[in-house]
């Protein structure tokens, strides 16, 4: 899930979205409309208990969790009367490689007539996606690639004049247009796809780097350290491929910034120096003059895990498909923090799990039923790289050119009633304005993102239906309570972003306000019966990355 921080009040793009519509709002404490759709809080939250209970061992892939998640779904699903997959089951089975890597506890890195010591965890984390019993990295050279971004369009190359064939390459997090130093650089501040780590891991492997290390900033990342062990340590699941992992990199990891800056320090350089000049155009890469040597054995396991589906038949157009899509999985059992090894992801992504089951009671109950069909399509794979919907959008159970749109849940909050509709990726397609449409029906004004820096675009599933060509819409409401204003959201965001993404903390809560939730995923249920009852197609936005790909499997009328 992406991280969720609230805003001030003195954006300039809710401005832009909303116009003077939210001076018009009431301020009084307007209610969820009433719930005569099926749709409602306690329906929610008896789904959320469920599904984030210890007996559920934090829902990863490959354990007792997945099996009690995904059998938990599917029952659900058929008690509505919704219909299997098209193989007759409620599952697509999903290839997965498991990797439980065991790293040396320390890295050594030595050069410049310098030696230091780098402890795994506190320091640096580090995998590897080859399905090898061991790796080790010998006196790789260490080489300052910049963002490690190579953009033609942007006139871009960080690797440019680099050979780091047996190197590995330290870069850092975010994209250049991040620092904010030259808002022409990328898209400003907003971040691009070149700014993922998965991107990043790809690029460096594309020229045949041994390993990269990225430097884990809290404020361009957009989470702490400590995401970046629970995320990173033990067993990772990566797709299964025909070369076993061979053409990745041979050593992927993430190195703190204290502990980057001590490694310039001991080749002789500035960091902020190196930061400086790798947010501006004409950068050059670097060598370190520093060696980094480092292993780790792998246990490795073949297995299958399931995507959930479930299908409501459309009454005249039944195949063309609306996908409502979350994932169901989360981080499982890990390293205990106060006491706590379960990390049960209640907002993350239980509540999105929630929402699926409660909008598809809304579409089981409405006395009209859709024209188009209706798929519920729960993921898996989702925190280890949005690896269930990667597989969909690849090997899809219903055609993507004739996917209407996928509407994307992923954390339903759970601190009330709000006035806003944060659109992550507002500006894309279409589907804004329908957002936008059914944002009016509850009294709400739209936002487009608050945070693009953060690269939420890229960080949920509806991603993977965009890079198809599917326009995808993944919104709620985040930065404007309707009872307690929009500093409060501010400071719920943080508080959960500081001690709760990705941690074992993040449970069950039976006093949250789930009327938020409810509001929501009345919201984008509403969305889906509008395209449902409709013979056109939503379209990409002019400037939108996706439109070429969506016209290409599906010309314009």
């Amino acid at each position: 899930m992406a991280s969720c921080q609230g805003q001030s009040s003195s954006s300039s793009s809710e401005t832009a979205a909303s116009g003077s519509q939210s001076q018009s709002l009431s301020s009084d404490t307007a209610s969820v409309p009433s719930p005569a759709d099926g749709i409602t809080p306690a329906l929610i939250r008896q789904h959320i208990k469920m599904l984030s209970s210890d007996e559920f061992e934090g829902r990863r892939p490959f354990t007792a969790g997945e099996e009690k998640t995904t059998t938990y779904l599917a029952t659900e699903f058929k008690k509505l009367g919704l219909q299997p997959g098209p193989d007759g089951t409620y599952f697509q089975a999903v290839p997965l490689v498991e990797i439980t890597g065991m790293p040396a506890p320390t890295a050594t890195v030595s050069g410049n007539g310098k030696s230091l010591t780098l402890n795994y965890r506190t320091d640096y984390m580090v995998l590897t996606e080859r399905e090898v019993p061991a790796v080790a990295v010998s006196n790789s050279p260490l080489v300052f690639a910049g963002h490690g971004v190579v953009a033609p369009e942007y006139g871009w190359d960080d690797y440019a004049g680099l050979d780091v064939k047996g190197k590995t390459v330290v870069v850092l997090i975010n994209d250049p247009g991040n620092a904010g130093t030259d808002t022409m650089l990328f898209k400003g501040k907003a971040m691009t796809y070149y700014g993922r780590w998965g991107y990043k891991y790809e690029e460096a492997a594309r020229h045949g780097a041994t390993g990269i290390l990225i430097v884990h900033d809290t404020k361009p990342a957009s989470y702490p350290w400590t995401v970046v062990q629970s995320s990173n340590g033990g067993a990772k699941l990566h797709p299964q491929t025909p070369d076993h992992g061979a053409s990745k990199v041979a050593l992927e990891g993430w190195i703190t910034l204290a502990a980057a800056k001590r490694l310039f320090t001991a080749a002789g350089q500035s960091y902020d120096e190196a930061y400086a000049a790798a947010n501006k155009p004409g950068f050059r890469p670097r060598a370190m003059g520093l060696n980094f040597s480092t292993s780790l054995r792998n246990k490795i396991t073949l297995k299958t895990s399931k995507n959930v589906v479930a299908v409501l038949p459309g009454t005249s157009r039944p195949n063309e498909y609306i996908v409502y899509s979350a994932h169901w999985d989360h981080l499982g059992i890990g390293p205990a923090i106060a006491g706590d090894s379960i990390y049960n992801g209640a907002l993350d992504n239980a509540s999105g799990c929630a929402g699926l089951l409660a909008i598809a009671n809304g579409f089981v109950q409405a006395k009209q039923k859709p024209a188009r069909s209706i798929v519920f399509l729960a993921v898996t794979g989702e925190e280890q790289g949005l690896l269930g919907s990667a597989y969909y959008a690849q090997h899809p159970l219903f055609p993507v050119k004739n996917t209407v749109a996928n509407i994307n849940m992923d954390g339903l909050l759970g601190f009330g009633p709000m006035r806003d509709l944060t659109i992550t990726g507002y500006g894309q397609s279409e589907l804004d304005d329908y957002a936008r449409a059914a944002a009016k029906e509850q009294n709400r004004y739209v936002l487009p993102t608050q945070h693009p820096e953060t690269g939420s675009f890229y960080r949920s599933d509806h991603f993977n239906f965009a890079k198809v060509g599917v326009p995808a819409l993944y919104a709620k409401g985040e930065f404007d309570s309707r009872l307690h204003g929009k500093d409060f959201a501010e400071e719920q965001g943080k508080l959960f972003e500081a001690k709760h993404y990705h941690q074992p903390s993040d449970e069950f809560d039976p006093k949250a306000d789930l009327r938020g939730a409810a509001q929501d995923a009345r919201l984008l249920f509403r969305i889906g019966q509008r395209l449902a009852s409709e013979t056109t197609f939503p379209q990409w936005k002019e400037g939108s990355e996706f439109k070429a790909i969506r016209e290409k499997s599906r010309p314009v009328q």
